[in-house]
């Protein structure tokens, strides 16, 4: 071999190796993937990450799908927020409903999906609901309900009665992208709560009391119909009850030693349509029409189905406030 050609194969030698490293460089650049800038996800993030809204309910966190149109829905007072927000359902529980409510009771319109208290599975299931809303009497069956679908849950009202109601107003607005909407009607619920306040404050004091099956029970602060002293102002008549779902059993005599100048009547067989009248029936006696409410006509009867079905709604609390408005209204005007 030449002495040009020992010289010139160590520069062919270096100049493949080059070529090599150079072809190499090129495929691990083309091949790794783009780095995301710092604060923004890779495009594989974002295709694994879940499309939809987070929401927290009365039992956990649930990413609700983007505008959700198959939704179930076996909570009334769910159904009156949802209504109240404009936001149409699927499907829903059995009736009773409320007068406000009416609508759903249209079975073609609105499937059957169980009772409030038991869905029918077989029917949810081929519904194919992209969610479900469940809430008060159904809240037990939440577990579940959620197997089939993303669910959220409505927690009872009850003690902070109207913040109860807001809370659960936003929530669903959350869900369904309504937080313009919801903010409207809050503000209208705060501002008629508060002109109902100037009404109550002085105008004497209240028992709130439920008829069934021909017994009584009393309702104070705190308790499921605790909105009438807590919220709209009128003071007690019987201090010190019990805060309970159920109340506190009473009987005509408690009625009269209490004396009060308002009784707010829920007619809870009227709600459920089984005997309407009845709670008329039991307080007219001898007891009760020696108490001023009674003598002064100041027994309200309250709407029973609104009150008792879907009290903690934003729409049936506001027609519960316009209804003890009302009352207030009249009896100053007969006095004057």
């Amino acid at each position: 071999m030449s002495s040009s050609n020992r010289r010139s194969f160590p520069l062919f030698a270096l100049l493949s190796v080059v070529v090599v490293l150079a072809v190499l460089w090129v495929g691990v650049k083309f091949q790794r993937p783009t780095e995301p800038a710092p604060g923004q996800e890779s495009p594989a993030a974002r295709a694994a990450a879940p499309e939809g809204r987070t929401v927290t309910h009365g039992q956990g966190t649930t990413v609700v799908p983007l505008n959700p149109k198959r939704v179930v829905v076996f909570d009334l007072v769910a159904l009156d927020i949802l209504q109240a927000l404009e936001v149409d359902v699927y499907g829903v529980a059995a009736p009773p409903f409320p007068p406000h409510l009416e609508r759903f009771s249209d079975a073609a319109k609105y499937p059957r999906m169980g009772t409030l208290f038991e869905p029918d599975y077989e029917a949810l299931q081929a519904a194919r609901p992209d969610l479900i809303i469940s809430g008060g009497r159904s809240s037990a069956k939440y577990a579940n309900l959620s197997r089939i679908a993303p669910t959220l849950d409505v927690p009872m009202s009850g003690k902070d009665y109207i913040a109860s109601v807001i809370a659960n107003t936003e929530l669903l607005a959350r869900a369904f992208g309504k937080e313009e909407k919801a903010r409207a009607l809050i503000e209208e619920l705060r501002e008629s709560v508060a002109d109902l306040q100037q009404m109550t404050a002085t105008r004497g004091k209240g028992l709130v009391v439920l008829v069934t099956g021909g017994r009584m029970s009393a309702y104070g602060p705190g308790s499921r119909f605790g909105v009438i002293h807590g919220d709209f102002g009128v003071p007690e008549a019987a201090a010190g009850l019990q805060a309970s779902l159920h109340g506190e059993s009473i009987n005509a005599e408690f009625i009269r030693e209490k004396n009060p100048d308002w009784l707010f009547v829920i007619d809870r067989d009227a709600a459920t349509g089984q005997n309407a009248g009845n709670a008329r029936q039991v307080l007219d006696n001898e007891l009760v029409r020696q108490t001023t409410a009674w003598q002064q006509g100041q027994v309200v009867y309250l709407d029973p189905a609104t009150t008792y079905l879907s009290g903690g709604g934003i729409q049936s609390v506001k027609l519960l406030r316009d209804q003890v408005a009302t009352a207030y209204t009249q009896q100053a005007q007969a006095q004057q």
